[in-house]
């Protein structure tokens, strides 16, 4: 109202002789369709002269309501009060009523838009400044019957009765409804942002559009690359084939050399055979023995009698034949005496199987291999570190190496350790600046007693009244 009689004011003082059009003034207010969300406030009484000395008092403190514990204390951009009062019971359906206070109720009707900045979770609880309205404001009245009561719930504006819109259009909800739709379209704010999603959309689709030309152009030049290919790979088998060509013609001119080779792999082998006599001999002439041993270890060599004395070994397949030490070993060692000191419980190499060559492999570098005959616990002998006496103390005696440090764990984030209610709300314990208290404890020098944003209790005199971060709305 106070927007169309200025701008008719200003229109009157502009232009004195024109004509104002006054109808606008009294056209039906879009209250109903001008919020999000609304809270209908239903006041029941047992009986109707009850109900009307109640919903007069209740009347009468519906302003700190909606202006003092409403607005201030929840995260609201906006919060108005519809003046108008319906003789209709609106509230719950689980509210527990009796027939008597469904037929003695006025309701009235507050719409609140929310801020979305200010806003922590998705869910406004109004369930604490409620609680608070009863006891310190609507306990003064006198006397106070029982089935006085006030009942709040919560609308979306599309979930608002249909009794509501009775009286202010023509069409009810259905046109109420439209005409949001329409003026919702008209706000300058959702235009600039659906502009802006669209803008975001298109630029998505040219980035796609962009991205399949540079594909489409890398599978043309890789086309191109690969025809460059094939061409190459033409000339290439030509060359490959003149060059077979000439090979084979060389090949046919050297046949004859060819055929020599057989006979000069039989000449080495024979060459190795007549070494190994030759060092089994001089194996037998070291150790001294008679003749007829000689010969007896000579027909031995023959026969494979050396390979045989090895009873550790065991011959495993082709692996074992490409394993060049264990062979090696065996032969290299033939012209050493096995000295008389040697210790018999000491694995000789050769007779190791494979296994056992790399676990020794492994306990000469330093690592602990444990078979499964062995029965010792590893780190049975090994003393832990906190367990062991402190370098500095040069008195420390054997039992203090038993005695546990002294651990402390230090958190570099602090946090705040809160208490919550039974409704599941952070109870403020208050600070410097505030001591929270439900009523009047004594004077207190430099705080005063009050109901602010932080609750009933003493707040410091001339302060700016601060919630802490941690406390829930």
């Amino acid at each position: 109202g106070f927007q169309i009689v200025d701008k008719l004011w200003k229109q009157s003082e502009a232009n004195p002789t024109d004509e104002l059009h006054w109808g606008e003034l009294f056209e039906p207010s879009d209250f109903f369709i001008s919020y999000p969300h609304y809270l209908s406030l239903c006041i029941v009484g047992p009986t109707q002269s009850d109900a009307q000395a109640w919903a007069g008092f209740v009347e009468s403190r519906l302003r700190k309501l909606v202006s003092d514990m409403l607005g201030r204390s929840l995260p609201l951009s906006k919060i108005q009060l519809w003046p108008k009062k319906f003789e209709f019971f609106i509230a719950d359906k689980a509210a527990l009523v009796t027939a008597a206070q469904r037929r003695n109720c006025i309701t009235y009707f507050v719409g609140f838009q929310v801020d979305l900045l200010r806003m922590r979770g998705k869910q406004l609880n109004i369930e604490l400044q409620m609680h608070n309205f009863r006891d310190w404001e609507l306990s003064r009245f006198q006397p106070l019957v029982p089935g006085m009561d006030v009942l709040a719930k919560c609308f979306k504006v599309k979930e608002l009765p249909k009794v509501v819109f009775e009286g202010i259009y023509d069409g009810g909800k259905l046109v109420a409804m439209k005409k949001r739709r329409h003026i919702r379209d008209a706000d300058p704010k959702r235009q600039e942002r659906k502009r802006l999603a669209k803008l975001q959309v298109l630029k998505a689709k040219m980035a796609e559009i962009q991205r399949k030309k540079e594909e489409s152009n890398k599978d043309k030049s890789s086309e191109e690359s690969g025809d460059k290919k094939r061409k190459i790979e033409e000339t290439d088998g030509e060359s490959e084939r003149d060059a077979k060509l000439i090979k084979t013609e060389t090949d046919a001119t050297a046949q004859g050399d060819v055929k020599d080779e057989p006979a000069e792999n039989q000449d080495e082998e024979e060459q190795e055979e007549a070494d190994l006599l030759a060092n089994a001999i001089d194996v037998i002439q070291s150790e001294e023995l008679t003749r007829e041993e000689a010969e007896a270890e000579r027909a031995k060599l023959l026969e494979g009698g050396f390979q045989a004395e090895d009873e550790d070994y065991v011959y495993e397949g082709d692996d074992d034949a490409d394993y060049i030490g264990r062979d090696a070993a065996r032969v290299g060692t033939m012209n050493e005496p096995t000295p008389a000191t040697e210790n018999k419980t000491t694995a000789d190499k050769r007779s190791l199987p494979l296994e056992k060559e790399e676990a020794e492999i492994l306990r000469k570098v330093g690592y602990t291999v444990v078979s499964d005959d062995d029965v010792a616990v590893l780190g049975s002998n090994v003393i832990l570190p906190w367990r062991k006496p402190s370098s500095n103390d040069g008195n420390s005696k054997s039992g203090d190496a038993n005695q546990m440090k002294n651990i402390r764990i230090k958190f570099r984030t602090k946090f705040d350790i809160v208490e919550l209610d039974t409704n599941g709300n952070v109870i403020d314990k208050g600070d410097d600046d505030f001591m929270p208290s439900l009523k009047w404890t004594g004077r207190r020098g430099g705080f005063e007693f009050k109901l602010g944003e932080r609750g009933v209790g003493y707040y410091r005199t001339g302060k700016k009244v601060v919630v802490p971060s941690n406390t829930a709305y």
